[in-house]
């Protein structure tokens, strides 16, 4: 690893001693963590709301000529599909946010994310246009992908530059709060729709929360047109302008040490695949086994105000103890846990159900999203911070959150209807996860961390 002369750059460390006047937020700073986390509750509030009909809507409205069981592995993969762009739209709008500044990729993200998720709620079912209704929805939920992929690197990255030293784990947590909060949202609009007559459910109640996402986007757009860029960013826009360093491309910096940009998505799988195989797939699999998919839906709202309040407790303790300590703990502590939850899920009594959740997901899952993206941050200079937060965690989020229900539900099929490839599937995601984790390479959270690499054509 190439640095600045002067400059060391140790390993992931905690700071000790007080934090003084650096835990207190400014005006500026209090309106880039909200305007962030508005736009990651809007993120999960699509893609939970998209899981949660995916499992228990879509295969009878979209595919419903279809079995049972292929119907729902149709509605999962039109779920992976979204992922398929989200790589791209990493790199698309990373490199606007790391070009142009990251308001301008947040600004651009919300608005399309809102305007496609109210899309799909719109699209007639099977029943009405025959093969148009899954087509048109494969075509919007790759749209929808498309600009999810620049929302989490573009947030990320504006929250924890402005987030004050030594504090940056937990304010980059708060991203995940918003995440919880769309969690309870989605979940609960869910559940009290389907509350009421199953064919209103079925055919009007599921559309609303999809029709709800534009009103998350006018509020988060009202949030986000007011930020600033952080103080890293407009220096070295001024470097650029002085011509002191060359404008070069954020994804030529990144490809330059491809290091971190490999580790970051390996280490990203692990908490890719935990929401999405405990209470995705993990939905599906309570209602073939006959539970009322009301059970999942109300577990969902509990796992999510857990998530509000555990996510920022998890980025906290990651302040006093390391990013990668806590990081590696909700990897093992997912990989042991996920065979209790299904066990769990298997009595079909409520309560062991939604403890089932909590135990599978809430402990060992938060751990790792509440860390991830102040962790990617660290681990990329500000020239390429955008694109290296997107690259590790869009790919990361396709190649396991977006096929984990998919490659969960073939697996229990092949196996006739046993958990344990799935728990298999699981425990080797944790341990790349792991490995990856302990050999990145991570700024300190310190003043004076320096840089990581030295910029291709700096001049002193």
């Amino acid at each position: 690893m190439s640095s600045i002369p002067g400059v060391t750059v140790q390993p992931d460390a905690p700071i000790p001693g007080d934090q003084g006047p650096a835990a207190t937020l400014s005006s500026t700073q209090k309106r880039t963590i909200a305007g962030g986390a508005i736009g990651t509750l809007m993120e999960y509030f699509d893609y939970y709301l998209y899981g949660l009909a995916s499992a228990a809507v879509f295969p009878a409205v979209f595919f419903s000529s279809d079995s049972a069981f292929v119907a729902q592995l149709s509605s999962f993969a039109t779920f992976a599909v979204g992922f398929l762009l989200r790589p791209i739209g990493g790199l698309v709008f990373g490199y606007i946010g790391d070009r142009f500044g990251r308001k301008l990729t947040l600004l651009i993200t919300v608005i399309g994310m809102g305007l496609t998720t109210a899309a799909i709620g719109l699209i007639p079912s099977d029943a009405a246009i025959g093969l148009a209704a899954p087509i048109l929805l494969v075509i919007a939920r790759m749209f929808q992908g498309l600009f999810v992929g620049g929302e989490m690197g573009g947030a990320a990255t504006m929250v924890v530059e402005h987030a004050p030293v030594g504090r940056r784990g937990l304010y980059g947590a708060l991203l995940i709060s918003g995440a919880g909060i769309a969690n309870v949202a989605s979940a609960g609009m869910m559940a009290g729709l389907g509350l009421g007559p199953e064919s209103f459910f079925m055919t009007w109640g599921w559309r609303i929360p999809f029709l709800f996402a534009l009103v998350l986007a006018i509020i988060a757009v009202l949030l986000r047109r007011h930020l600033e860029e952080s103080e890293e960013f407009t220096q070295h826009t001024r470097d650029v302008a002085d011509k002191k360093v060359a404008a070069t491309s954020p994804l030529r910096e990144v490809v330059r040490h491809p290091k971190n940009a490999i580790l970051g998505i390996l280490i990203g799988l692990p908490q890719s695949i935990a929401g999405y195989v405990v209470l995705t797939f993990g939905l599906a699999f309570m209602v073939a086994d006959g539970v009322p998919a009301q059970v999942g839906f109300i577990g969902t709202m509990i796992v999510g105000a857990l998530q509000i309040v555990m996510a920022p407790l998890y980025g906290a303790l990651s302040d006093k103890v390391g990013r990668r300590q806590v990081y590696i703990a909700g990897c093992v502590g997912f990989a042991v846990l996920v065979w209790p939850a299904f066990a769990l899920y298997g009595t079909h009594q409520p309560v062991m159900i939604w403890l089932g959740m909590i135990i599978g997901f809430v402990i060992p899952g938060i751990a790792m999203q509440g860390t991830l993206q102040t962790m990617l941050t660290e681990m990329f200079d500000v020239e390429q911070r955008t694109t290296g937060v997107n690259i590790g965690y869009q790919l990361s989020n396709t190649l396991g959150g977006g096929l984990a229900p998919l490659i969960a539900t073939a697996l229990v099929g092949w196996a006739s209807g046993s958990i344990w490839p799935v728990v298999v599937y699981v425990v080797v995601i944790c341990a790349i996860g792991a490995v990856a984790t302990a050999t990145a390479s991570m700024r300190p959270d310190t003043a004076d961390a320096g840089r990581l690499n030295a910029l291709e054509g700096a001049r002193s």
